[in-house]
């Protein structure tokens, strides 16, 4: 394709979106040659005399310093012919094996110190140097981009810069800024990375020190001792606010930490499991003295239940003595009634043979009718005795009736007390049925009486020591468990210090996953205005998950359980689906149910332990294993 008549007339900046799409295409439709051998490629819109190989990582990040540099001196139709190679590097080449691809995962175990000299001299925390940043003169002082921009556009490269400060003197800006990086391994990483790109463009320290003709777009390097020692603006700044340290120096300090932290934290655990082990101790001792006062309970329980049945009996067999003797002394009265009569009727024959006989007959009549009155009042006494002993077997089976009544009823309130507040109330039943029967004059029960009324003051003297005991095993526990939490609070905080290796980790609970937001608004926006309206919806969303009045959350029953679920009809969910996808719904509704899962009354972000391989809270031992592990391979 002819592109002399295109080159020889610029773009307006205005046009550089629409002429990146163009170029892209002629990319796509493969009308420019990248590839060189398998890892090495070349750019197709440098001048020739600029060509030369480049790994796929440094073409990627030179793309994207050309599309998005500020430099006079590349044209916009140059910029964006490097704006299209960076996306189509990005989107459509695929690079088997090359792991400094942006989207190859990296190795977890690689380390970022193995090409260094550990006891070469950097600036600490780990800062960049930038400099030949573009001003200009205003109002009567040098005024430059923003550092945020800069920063941007570093992150953009895969820098993962967390401050950029431009530098600012008397007359404005200096033109030099300080890049900051974090202070951990992997912030050590992304500041070699940073050097190596601008070394690899030829912007690197030792071609701004060259001071070889007029130069441009911007240079950079990694501050080191001769960087802080400098009698300059940068000099000045980095004295300010780092020190000088060697990488073997940092290591020793972090060993250092790690170590004071895993001794401390292991005689924290040798503490308590001496604890525990106490405790299970009396537990068993409490469990088997418990069994004890069971087995002595279900004794006397029976003990007592033999002496009612005996005392039944007793009195069964009492009463039904009462009611045969009376049996018979009816029968007898009746005979001797009878007896009479008969000897009545014949006294009445004998009154005619002679006076003496009627005499003696009227005598003896008398005396009948004496004997009759007698035995008529003996046989009325002995009704009245008849119904009186009636009545007193009724009374008594009432009385038994009302016994059985009220021990029925005991058994139901002994049922739902303590066993040894089931013995008293026995005891005490006991004690009611014996003085019922007390007139009988049974000495035998009135000592079994005294005796369970010591027995019953023994049990509760033993069930308050009991209680004591158990009050005081409850609050053991208690110190215990809050001992174990404040281990896992420090064990927390330590690990938030420490990069991740492996599964176990410190995880923020509630906080919110922005990626989706970001790559929702890529759909909709260009990649610079969607990285401004992907932190916006963030925050404001962040600010919604914070909200005490907003509350999408409700209780259904699941499997006879209650459970809390989004509320799926919530107007500010629903529209967060519909506008802007499934991803980011799911992104918002995760933090929520940690929020409330964690921290529902504060509703702010809170460090958990975390076990990331089963994705579910991690244990204690788990965390001392990993600072364990973290000290044996510094040690």
């Amino acid at each position: 394709m002819d592109h002399s008549s295109e080159e020889d007339t610029d773009i307006s900046e205005s046009e550089i979106e629409e002429y990146e799409e163009k170029s892209y295409e002629d990319l796509k439709r493969g009308n420019h040659s990248l590839k060189i051998s398998d890892v090495a490629y070349t750019c197709p819109y440098c001048p020739k005399k600029r060509k030369r190989d480049f790994g796929y990582k440094e073409l990627v990040q030179h793309a994207s310093g050309v599309g998005s540099g500020n430099s006079n001196k590349r044209t916009a139709r140059d910029k964006a012919n490097h704006l299209a190679l960076a996306k189509y590097l990005e989107n459509d080449v695929v690079v088997a094996g090359d792991s400094s691809k942006p989207d190859a995962k990296p190795d977890p175990q690689a380390d970022p110190l193995a090409d260094h000299d550990r006891d070469e001299m950097f600036v600490w925390p780990w800062i960049g140097i930038v400099v030949n940043i573009l001003t200009e003169y205003k109002d009567g002082r040098y005024v430059g981009e923003s550092g945020s921009k800069l920063r941007d556009q570093l992150a953009r490269r895969g820098f993962n810069p967390t401050r950029v400060r431009p530098l600012w003197n008397y007359q404005g800006h200096s033109g030099t800024a300080l890049v900051e990086f974090n202070k951990d391994w992997s912030g050590f990483g992304n500041a070699m990375s940073f050097e190596k790109a601008y070394e690899a463009d030829h912007h690197g320290k030792r071609e701004w020190k060259a001071n070889i003709g007029k130069k441009s777009d911007l240079y950079a390097w990694i501050a080191r001792a001769d960087d802080y020692k400098a009698l300059n603006i940068v000099g000045e700044n980095l004295r300010k606010v780092g020190d000088l340290r060697t990488i073997s120096d940092i290591m020793e300090e972090e060993a250092r930490k790690t170590n004071k932290l895993v001794s401390n934290l292991t005689n924290v655990i040798e503490v308590k499991k001496l604890h525990l082990k106490e405790m299970e101790n009396k537990f068993k001792e409490t469990a088997q003295s418990l069994q004890q006062l069971v087995e002595e309970k279900d004794k006397l329980h029976q003990a007592y239940n033999e002496e009612i049945r005996k005392i039944q009996s007793s009195a069964r067999d009492h009463f039904q003595k009462i009611f045969n003797d009376h049996e018979k002394l009816k029968l007898q009265l009746e005979s001797q009634k009878k007896e009479l009569e008969l000897r009545g009727r014949e006294l009445e024959q004998r009154e005619a043979k002679n006076e003496s006989d009627r005499k003696k007959l009227s005598e003896e009549l008398e005396q009948n009718a004496v004997l009759n009155t007698s035995l008529s009042a003996a046989a009325e006494e002995q009704r009245k005795v008849d119904e009186k002993v009636l009545k007193l077997a009724e009374e008594q089976k009432r009385q038994k009736e009302d016994l059985h009544k009220r021990i029925i009823h005991l058994e139901k309130q002994l049922d739902a007390k303590q066993a040894v507040e089931l013995e008293i109330e026995q005891l005490r039943g006991s004690l009611n049925v014996m003085k019922h029967i007390e007139d009988e004059g049974d000495q035998e029960v009135l000592k079994k009486v005294d005796t369970l009324l010591k027995s019953l003051r023994e049990k509760e003297e033993e069930y308050e020591g009991l209680e004591a005991l158990n009050q005081t095993l409850i609050v053991k526990e208690r110190n215990s468990n809050d001992e174990l939490q404040d281990a896992r609070k420090e064990l927390v905080n330590g690990l938030k210090e420490l990069p991740r290796v492996g599964p176990i980790g410190v995880k923020r609970m509630g906080e919110l996953d922005n990626r989706p937001f970001h790559e929702a608004m890529k759909r909709k926006y260009n990649e610079s205005e969607a990285d401004e309206r992907a932190t916006e919806l963030c925050s404001l969303w962040e600010e919604y998950l914070r909200d005490p009045g907003w509350h999408p959350i409700k209780v259904v029953t699941v499997n006879g359980k209650l459970e809390n679920v989004i509320d799926d009809e919530d107007e500010k969910l629903k529209d967060l689906k519909r506008n802007y996808g499934e991803d980011v719904y799911k992104a918002v509704t995760a933090a929520l149910i940690e929020i409330n899962d964690y921290n529902p009354s504060g509703r702010y972000i809170i460090s958990e332990l975390w076990n990331y391989a089963v994705n579910q809270k991690a244990t204690l031992e788990e965390g001392v294993t990993v600072l364990l592990n973290l000290w044996k391979k510094k040690r």
